[in-house]
């Protein structure tokens, strides 16, 4: 079993003091201020892209115009256009962690939202069914340098005190773009003509130009200007955004001196060969292995039903009008925006492990009430057991439920229950776990060497899911209907398991600090001297290498 704590000693004890010492509140930090909101367009709102792109595709399935215009696709043919998207994030793989070493952080957003302007202007040109899945391929391939880059970025460049909730708003944004596209496809489906589909489509370009007009007053990475040889550009910024707290200057000289310490270190470990860093050692190998992990279960935890199938699985229980599969879809969306938000601020300030376990769990108790009632929809009524599966339904959403029985009063009691239970129950406990902290978690488990191969890593293991997923789904719902759901029950119950023996706990620590969580503390012995020398041996004074940094600080000025 993975240790739930470290037994190792902290690099630099007091670091962590200064930031639990500190009482001032973000927003009372200029600074601070300024670089959080421009994280937001940015880094965060990377995921509006995301969000958009997977809500519109699930959209579009209730389109009549799109669906006339591609001769109504087949399941096959509707998984593959669903999963292409991941085969071109599958494809960036490679060549992500070596473009971010090239570019830095900042340049690959831009070349990655560079390539998703030419997907979007493709789709919504799109003539055939070929073109709009070489559309759609592009959209992924770019999307997977944003993804990556940003969510480091946000992770390196955040103030230790907010850096996790940072991290998981991240995904929370998914949902804005969701939303968005869902109004959207709602206000155009009825449009007789091809643009009915085709402003959507569009419409994906927005996110990626408002990222790159705002980049240049985002500041890059400390750690990459750092591995890079420019010492005293990193530490003008660490000044910056990180001083204005209490002991402000003391955090940022100690935090400097642990990056500069980390980086020596990771350069001395890393192999030659990138990739070949997987199977370094078996600290390494275990930390490819959580991240691979962490994106199978961000990929089949039964999400994929939702975000691309769920007009079709709304017509598998009888709702059959279009306007009332957009607006279900667009309410579930907006759910999903309403919890995931206070969710991924609450999440953070708890051990990851646990997080994960109860998200898991949680998300297995509502597959199985949405299992049982689809499966007495599809049998007989029960009026006991309705009266149970709505008090259930109560108990996780207030909100969805009497949506759907306005909207479409014929619906079957037990269908009300299960899809409004599922639609918010398990939308809650995704977000709870999964949503909230996977990226968190990879930022925080990998040092910054390998920060971009493993959150590309966790891309590659969980688009191969979502690919398999988006791919078998409507097969799957076609061929057995309701009891394909019985595997997802069983699947979550196998996925708060694996938590438990496999993942470490990164909670309360620096990024410096988690560097080498898992190599023991030879390794954590050897940082933990050079962080002292640089502090002045006993850590009190200023070390040669910060001084040269103050001192290029106080020339610019």
């Amino acid at each position: 079993m993975a240790p739930a704590t470290s037994t190792r000693e902290p690099i630099d004890l007091h670091l962590m003091d200064i930031v639990h010492a500190d009482t001032r509140k973000w927003y009372q930090k200029r600074n601070l201020r300024f670089l959080y909101f421009i994280l937001v367009p940015t880094c965060i709102g990377t995921e509006w892209t995301l969000g958009f792109d997977g809500s519109i595709m699930n959209n579009l399935q209730a389109v009549p115009s799109w669906l006339e215009y591609f001769n109504n696709p087949s399941s096959g043919r509707l998984g593959l256009l669903n999963a292409i998207h991941s085969l071109g994030m599958v494809m960036a793989v490679p060549f992500e962690p070596r473009v971010s070493q090239w570019l830095g952080r900042r340049w690959t957003i831009a070349f990655g939202s560079g390539v998703m302007w030419l997907g979007a202007g493709i789709q919504a040109g799109a003539r055939n069914t070929d073109i709009f899945l070489a559309s759609r391929w592009l959209l992924g391939f770019g999307i997977l340098f944003v993804i990556c880059e940003a969510s480091a970025l946000i992770g390196e460049l955040a103030y230790a005190k907010e850096r996790a909730t940072m991290t998981s708003l991240f995904s929370a944004n998914y949902w804005i773009g969701s939303i968005i596209a869902s109004g959207v496809t709602t206000g155009t489906f009825a449009m007789e003509s091809t643009w009915g589909w085709r402003i959507p489509s569009l419409l994906q370009a927005v996110f990626s130009a408002i990222q790159v007009v705002f980049l240049p007053f985002c500041p890059e990475s400390p750690r990459w200007l750092i591995s890079h040889g420019r010492g005293a550009d990193a530490y003008e910024i660490l000044q910056k955004y990180h001083s204005e707290g209490v002991e402000g200057d003391e955090y940022v000289r100690r935090e400097y001196a642990q990056i500069q310490a980390s980086l020596k270190l990771e350069r001395e470990l890393a192999k030659r060969f990138l990739w070949a860093d997987v199977f370094r050692d078996k600290a390494m190998f275990h930390r490819f292995a959580v991240s691979g992990l962490t994106g199978v279960f961000g990929q089949t935890s039964g999400n994929g039903l939702i975000t691309y199938y769920f007009a079709k699985v709304l017509r598998t229980v009888g709702v059959d009008n279009n306007r009332t599969i957009q607006q279900i879809i667009l309410s579930n969306n907006c759910w999903g925006l309403i919890n995931s938000v206070p969710l991924s601020i609450i999440a953070p300030r708890y051990p990851r492990r646990h997080m994960f376990i109860l998200g898991a769990l949680g998300m297995a108790a509502c597959f199985t009430a949405w299992t049982v009632a689809s499966a007495r929809y599809e049998t007989s009524a029960s009026s006991s057991a309705a009266a149970a599966s709505i008090a259930f339904v109560f108990l996780y959403n207030p909100y969805v439920y009497p949506f759907i029985i306005l909207s479409s009063p014929q619906m079957h009691p037990w269908v009300q229950c299960g899809l409004s239970n599922h639609a918010a129950g398990s939308n809650s406990f995704l977000n709870i776990g999964l949503n909230a902290l996977a990226y968190t978690y990879i930022v925080e488990l990998f040092p910054y060497t390998q920060r971009s191969q493993g959150l590309a890593f966790k891309q590659l293991i969980g688009r191969l899911g979502n690919f398999f997923n988006a791919y078998v789904n409507p097969i799957a719902l076609d061929a057995i209907g309701w009891k394909y759901y019985i595997f997802y029950c069983v699947w979550l119950v196998a996925q708060a398991g694996i938590v438990f023996l496999v993942f470490p706990e990164t909670h309360n620590a620096s990024l410096e600090d988690l560097s080498f969580l898992l190599e023991g503390e030879e390794v954590g012995g050897r940082m933990r001297r050079d962080v002292q020398g640089r502090l002045g041996g006993d850590g009190g004074g200023v070390g040669g290498v910060v001084e040269e940094g103050r001192k290029a600080v106080v020339g610019k000025a």
